[in-house]
């Protein structure tokens, strides 16, 4: 009989991993790293729970490093399979992969030099050569097109309307008690700035398995947000302030570039400058702009007319160290978006460094903040963070602006889960805090009246 396993993203909103064994035939969905505490990090080095040269295929919803992050140790481990996913999942891959192996080489190198690992040597969970390896293992699925992952399991792919080229996944299992199984990975808002909402399923399915990062929440209606970033920025800038963004780099840094050039051009805010400080983020600038046919009529209509929508006005590009160096100088009313998101890596962190102790600047927070980061530490009303070994006082303003996430809120999910045609057997409520993925699961029995579960570590379920 068919099978599904919680691999990850179970308790936790990071380490998606789910496995479905049908005819023969093992496929996980998705393969990313756990993030955030310590004792998550170091899932990442346990065993998966399969031997990974038995899986025969993954299907990847996107790009983020929680859903892709383990591919490389898989790849490492013996897989040879295909990793299915839409091109532009395929082109982001690459770079977000390359630049994990990276800071995993420079993390096991740090802790050689400074004598303080375990194991010696301190050897990284995967290097740059295994990224590489897994590079060559995707294919490119475009949305709505029908594939045979084994006998009698076909995978398609929908808009999850998340980030770019990100997708629901939906396997069909065949046989004598044919199954379907829906995975939404990470869906989107109804109302995305750039892309088109996620797609529903009006001819339903049996399975459903659904994030819930905001499962306990709504957001406010993005016109407000609007204007709540606006009076941050203005507030700051009239004290002679500036303005860093912990941005995660894909989707977030466009998404906020798109946001501050609709209120300059609007009046709302002064054209100061901005600086992109994240080589990763530049390189997913790059890659959003190859995909324009992703974006909305009205993003393509704006690109149509000769115009950049991720160009404020007033654009300051840090490519170089020297050039990341130099915004510390910047002592004048200004944005400064730099990655990590979370804070936990990055350019960002010697920004904060700089910006944290002066009362005029704000560190303005966009998106979730997993447990055990700085980002959540700020947001939380930490009086210090350390960075670099030492702690840094914070004297800044810090600021939480929740409605810039590029994930659905509650309602959103609601309204999703209304586009299935029939009642499915059970939805499993996934990749979020246990506290938010609780509340969703009440709210889909309340409101919806589905079966709704939040699945353990490790529970294999029955599909069928």
């Amino acid at each position: 009989m068919a099978s599904l396993s919680f691999l990850g993203a179970v308790g936790t909103v990071t380490g998606s991993r789910f496995l479905v064994r049908a005819g023969g035939s093992s496929v996980l969905v998705d393969c990313g790293l756990f993030q955030g505490l310590k004792a998550l990090r170091l899932r990442n080095w346990e065993p998966l729970g399969v031997a990974l040269d038995s899986i025969d295929a993954v299907v990847v919803t996107h790009a983020h490093i929680d859903h892709i992050g383990y591919l490389p140790r898989l790849v490492r481990g013996g897989f040879r399979g295909p990793i299915y996913a839409t091109a532009a999942t395929i082109d982001l891959a690459e770079i977000m992969l390359a630049d994990a192996a990276h800071l995993q080489e420079e993390d096991a190198e740090y802790a050689n030099r400074k004598g303080f690992s375990k194991h010696t040597p301190a050897l990284p969970l995967f290097d740059t050569e295994d990224a590489r390896a897994t590079q060559k293992l995707f294919r490119a699925l475009p949305l709505h097109q029908k594939v045979e992952l084994g006998p009698g399991l076909s995978v398609r792919l929908r808009n999850a309307g998340h980030i770019l080229g990100s997708a629901t996944v939906e396997l069909a299992i065949g046989g004598k008690r044919p199954h379907t199984a829906v995975f939404s990975g990470d869906l989107g808002r109804v109302d995305p700035p750039l892309h088109y909402p996620p797609e529903g399923y009006p001819e339903g399915a049996d399975t459903i398995v659904v994030e819930s990062t905001y499962g306990d929440r709504n957001h406010p209606p993005r016109e407000q947000v609007l204007a709540e970033l606006a009076k941050v920025l203005k507030g700051t800038f009239r004290r002679g302030g500036s303005v860093l963004v912990p941005s995660f780099a894909i989707d977030r840094t466009p998404g906020l570039l798109f946001a501050l050039r609709g209120l300059i051009r609007a009046g709302e805010i002064p054209n100061v400058p901005v600086f992109v400080d994240s080589p990763l983020a530049l390189r997913g600038l790059e890659i959003y702009r190859a995909h324009t046919e992703l974006f909305d009529a009205d993003v393509r209509a704006l690109i149509a007319r000769g115009e950049d929508p991720f160009d404020p006005g007033s654009l300051r590009i840090a490519a170089t160290s020297d050039e990341s160096r130099a915004i510390n100088a910047c002592r004048f009313p200004c944005v400064i978006l730099s990655a990590s998101g979370m804070a936990t890596g990055g350019r960002v962190l010697h920004h904060l460094a700089q910006r944290l102790p002066e009362p005029r600047d704000t560190v303005l927070l966009v998106g979730f903040q997993a447990e055990g980061t700085r980002a959540r530490s700020l947001a939380t009303g930490a009086n210090t963070v350390k960075i670099h070994g030492r702690y840094i006082g914070v004297r800044a303003e810090v600021k939480t602006l929740d409605g810039f996430s590029a994930h659905a809120d509650s309602a959103e999910i609601l309204s999703w889960l209304r586009t299935f045609g029939r009642e499915p057997q059970t939805v499993f409520v996934a990749h979020g805090e246990p506290s938010a993925s609780e509340a969703l699961a009440a709210s889909i029995r309340r409101e919806l009246g589905f079966t709704a579960v939040v699945p353990r570590l490790f529970e294999r379920v029955s599909l069928g």
